[in-house]
């Protein structure tokens, strides 16, 4: 290489000038920032389930004498095994599975029904079908509470359904009333993931001599897993934690659902809040595992539709 050749180098092609280090956007400065931000939102959401979990794995005579907040001495899992003898969570886990499997389930069908005939048939007043479930989620339920218990009591029911002949105090009467209140938000939901279906797909599937069923069964539901796997995660949860339906339709108390073995912990003069941490923690366990089973699914559910290609 010669003298003249230094100051003639042929420069690489695409390569622009070199931005000084300074003038560099602070990426990894805001990148810090994003994951500090969300792991304290993430620790004051978790902060009340990780107190009762804390609190109830400590005596009670030791969070009176030192506080809460203070570093234990003792640590056992004693107050778990006396809250789940004591209120007899065993039954009223059965109640409750008895009572948010078939809801959801059953939610879940008509739901989906509803949803494909708006969205994917070409059915005349679809819209206004759409917008009257969807206007259902906004009734509060507190309105029709006396309606409901005067019809209840008046519908029978066989004797292997109820033992008390009607639908009143009966594990059926908290099937029907979550599933109707809670159909409208699902139809709303699956109508606006079918929508986001490519419309070929059934095109294609008319053309090959497939009837209305046969578009629904084979073709469009199993298109419409995550968003399934979605709402029964949250309606399992929503069904399950339910308070208010049981105590206004349920009598019996053999018959009541898992948020109302809670009360069986509270004595009437004295109430020992870290036996109610343990028994709370034992409710909310079914959720959490719930939602650990489906999270992948969940998840997909959530994110699908907000990018396309």
């Amino acid at each position: 290489m010669t003298a003249s050749d230094v100051g003639t180098t042929t420069p690489v092609r695409g390569a622009g000038p070199r931005a000084p280090e300074h003038s560099r956007p602070p990426r990894r400065r805001g990148r810090y920032g994003t994951h500090i931000f969300l792991t304290a939102v993430s620790l004051a959401f978790l902060a009340p389930l990780l107190l009762a979990v804390y609190a109830s794995l400590r005596p009670y005579e030791e969070t009176a004498k030192d506080g809460y907040f203070s570093w234990p001495k003792h640590l056992s899992f004693d107050y778990y095994r006396t809250a789940y003898t004591d209120s007899g969570m065993g039954k009223y886990f059965t109640n409750t599975l008895l009572i948010a499997i078939p809801a959801v389930v059953l939610t879940l069908f008509l739901a989906s029904f509803v949803a494909f005939v708006v969205s994917r048939l070409r059915l005349r007043g679809g819209l206004w079908l759409l917008m009257l479930f969807t206007a259902g989620n906004l009734l509060p339920p507190q309105v029709i509470v006396t309606p409901l218990y005067a019809l209840f009591l008046k519908i029978p029911l066989p004797w292997w359904m109820s033992d008390s002949l009607t639908l009143y105090d009966s594990l059926w009467a908290l099937i029907l009333v979550n599933v109707g209140f809670q159909i409208g938000f699902c139809v709303f939901v699956l109508a606006n993931f079918m929508r986001t279906l490519p419309q070929e797909i059934l095109e294609a599937a008319i053309v090959d001599g497939a009837g209305v069923w046969t578009q629904f069964w084979r073709i469009t539901l199993p298109l419409c897993r995550p968003a399934l796997a979605a709402l029964a995660t949250l309606e399992f949860t929503w069904i399950y934690n339910d308070f208010l339906w049981a105590l206004i339709f349920i009598s019996n108390p053999d018959k009541l659902p898992i948020t109302s073995s809670l009360n069986n912990l509270r004595g009437q003069f004295f109430t020992d809040y870290n036996l109610l941490a343990a028994g709370s923690v034992l409710v909310a366990l079914p959720t959490v595992l719930v939602f650990l089973l489906l999270q992948r699914h969940f998840i997909a559910g959530l994110t699908l539709g907000s990018s396309k290609g």
